[in-house]
């Protein structure tokens, strides 16, 4: 987790049933636990997007498509605006 750029990680009891919730879930950036104990991974997406707005960071480069499709498509925050690949695979979504 330390060289991790930014995410959000989920940790599991040790021996957990299929429903059973996570024993933890939080957001990382630049291997820092910035938030932890949310009540879903819906939650910490949502918060890390939040905190890439406003601390004006940047996508890292391998998740770069990844945070795209999540903003332009699935928020759709400027989604007039996409790449060839995110345009693909909105093209794909609708079909």
């Amino acid at each position: 987790m330390e060289q991790t750029v930014m995410g959000v990680y989920v940790i599991l009891k040790e021996v957990a049933l299929p429903d059973d919730d996570p024993q933890d879930t939080g957001v990382l950036i630049e291997g820092v636990e910035v938030l932890s104990d949310l009540s879903s991974i819906v939650q910490a997406c949502a918060l890390l997007f939040g905190l890439i707005n406003c601390l004006n960071l940047s996508y890292s480069a391998e998740l770069k498509c990844t945070f795209e499709v999540m903003q332009k498509i699935f928020l759709n925050l400027n989604g007039q605006r996409l790449s060839s690949k995110a345009q693909l695979l909105k093209n794909k979504l609708l079909e």
